[in-house]
């Protein structure tokens, strides 16, 4: 550590981190030797090809150097830009039976008010230094955090396998179906792989690059299809349970992030105004989130009167068929830019890959000894069989999952949000560095899992789900994510005093 803190200066970018200015050295970021397999050299080797290896150890105020503050919007807004976004669109026509206006509509507000969230946890990375889910022990506690580490990483896995899933069929698309859909899958697995597996600064750099030819191709879609979106057939009129059961899906959408907010983050200089961070990272999340969700909104009730969108389109919900004939006009072209629209969800991929590697690391503290890389490895053999077995009942799975991680996400974000606010004042010194990995100093955590746990008690009758209706929710729509967040942070607050009052920290 040593050798990083002396070449580390505010002219040079973080992306050039302890991990790749190791040289030939077996001196870990992790401060201590490195011993065994991992020290055999061709591992070491990695680091000087520029391979980040650095984990959930968190990053010293003085080696937060990064200034290049735009970044993180490039991240959000390439990882959002692709056909999950599109397809989550259409789940309101296709599941809940919206109009174009009602679905744009939830679209529009609800994605503007839970896209805060998480660009709010993106402030807390130049400020702690720390990845999100480290920072969130801080009110979870060591052992308690391992509760919330596997319901986030269930979430990412399910993100991958979504666009997994979506990659898949989009290249099976252009091959006109030689190309199995299993096939496809391995393809964007495997691409993803290798950008996740170099770590923070390949991740910038793709995440810059990875957009343009995705904005390309929607937008010669809605040059020769865009006359078509002007014919939708008319929808019966909305009523306010599918309005809030759609408001959930599109909610979990980009709640979710907050659990993995900081990670982008947290080399960043942390003199940097909060502000900056926010707005960057809101706009990355609202503008490719909006703009495709409407987008795929429109696709989707316009599909039945074009014969060849409704061949792609299938019974199956087939997105990728439906942008391969929103594009067959343009022939040839028209099939490269499908290509480009598949190898989207790369962009998606590879960074929850890298986030699930941290996950992985607290979840179980001996990994934190393990380079991070090697996880990246391990989310994909995860991800990949699931993407394969859960292929072609994609809608059920989307509009399930995405309601589902919502619930937790919005009373996990919640706590911080009263923990850090209300319990530390807002003082981010507090976040010692010296505690991170210390149990016994830390807070025991049951007082964040009362209240996401007791949360639920209101928030299972609050759901409407294909698989369960609640009371409530069977009246309402889904209202769960709008009550988790006030139920979760009412409760914290009396337990969090109790906890305080009889855990001695030292």
């Amino acid at each position: 550590m040593a050798e990083t803190l002396r070449d580390s200066q505010h002219s040079i970018d973080v992306e050039k981190d302890a991990a790749s200015k190791t040289e030939s050295s077996t001196q870990s970021v992790y401060g201590e030797e490195s011993t065994g397999l991992f020290a055999h050299p061709w591992l070491r080797c990695l680091l000087t090809w520029g391979v980040e290896e650095r984990g959930i150890v968190p990053v010293p105020y003085e080696q937060r150097t990064d200034r290049q503050f735009y970044k993180v919007f490039f991240v959000w807004f390439s990882m959002n830009f692709n056909i999950l976004s599109f397809s989550a669109g259409t789940i309101g026509p296709v599941v809940f039976g919206l109009g174009l206006r009602d679905s744009c509509l939830v679209i529009l507000f609800f994605n503007l008010l839970a896209c805060v969230l998480p660009a709010y946890f993106n402030t807390w990375g130049p400020r702690t230094g720390m990845r999100q889910m480290v920072a969130s022990r801080y009110s979870f506690g060591y052992y308690g955090l391992i509760i919330p580490t596997i319901l986030n990483l269930i979430g990412l896995c399910g993100f991958n396998i979504l666009n997994c899933i979506l990659g898949g069929q989009a290249l099976s698309s252009v091959s006109n179906n030689s190309m199995s859909w299993t096939v496809g899958i391995v393809i964007i697995g495997i691409i993803a792989l290798v950008i996740s597996f170099m770590g923070y600064k390949v991740l910038n750099w793709y995440e810059r690059l990875a957009w343009p030819p995705v904005l390309l191709a929607f937008v010669v879609a809605l040059g020769v299809g865009g006359k078509h979106l002007y014919n939708v057939p008319p929808a019966e009129p909305a009523t306010a349970d599918t309005i809030l059961s759609f408001a959930s899906v599109i909610a979990g959408f980009v709640i979710t992030y907050s659990a993995m907010a900081s990670d982008f983050t947290m080399y960043y200089d942390p003199r940097v105004p909060s502000h900056t961070i926010f707005m960057y990272s809101y706009l990355g999340y609202v503008v490719p989130v909006i703009v495709l969700e409407c987008l795929g909104a429109a696709a989707a009730l316009a599909a039945p009167s074009v014969p060849s969108w409704e061949a792609g389109y299938g019974t199956a919900g087939n997105v990728g068929g439906l942008l391969d004939a929103m594009l067959s006009p343009v022939g040839g072209f028209g099939k490269f830019l499908v290509v480009m629209l598949s190898l989207s969800v790369t962009a998606n991929i590879a960074c929850t890959l890298y986030s699930i590697c941290f996950n992985f690391q607290v979840l179980v503290p001996s990994f934190s000894k393990v380079p991070r890389y090697v996880f990246s490895i391990v989310g994909t053999a995860i991800s990949l069989p699931l993407s394969i077995v859960g292929a072609h009942r994609f809608y059920e799975t989307l509009t399930n999952f995405l309601s589902l991680i919502g619930y937790w996400a919005s009373a996990y974000a919640a706590i911080l949000m009263v923990e850090h606010f209300y319990f530390r004042k807002g003082d981010f010194n507090s976040y010692d560095h010296s505690i991170w990995n210390v149990p016994r100093r830390l807070p025991w955590g049951a007082a964040a899992l009362g209240a996401a746990v007791l949360s639920f008690a209101l928030i299972i009758p609050c759901m409407n789900q294909v698989w369960f209706q609640g009371p409530i929710g069977v009246i309402t729509g889904d209202i769960g994510f709008e009550v988790a967040f006030p139920l979760a942070a009412i409760l914290y607050f009396p337990l969090r005093k109790l906890e305080l009052k009889y855990q001695k920290l030292d």
